[in-house]
């Protein structure tokens, strides 16, 4: 996983939304998926967070099935 990140480039948008449609292409949506503001506002050495929010049990089942089959298992 790359960890670097470009500061001049601050917009996450486009990675939220990568996410978000990577998510859906398995039938998951995470409704709160976003920008964490607290860590948006105050990023002096560090990007801003996303901030994957809740679901309910049927999401987060389908979440660790799609991760588990992904991982091949």
């Amino acid at each position: 996983m790359d960890d670097t990140y470009d500061f001049t480039a601050h917009d996450i948008g486009p990675d939220i939304n990568a996410l978000r449609a990577a998510l859906a292409a398995h039938g998951i949506t995470l409704p709160t998926l976003g920008v964490d503001p607290l860590t948006l506002a105050a990023r002096a050495t560090r990007p801003p967070l996303v901030a994957l929010g809740n679901c309910n049990v049927a999401t987060a089942r389908r979440m660790a099935e799609v991760l588990r089959s992904a991982a091949g298992g």
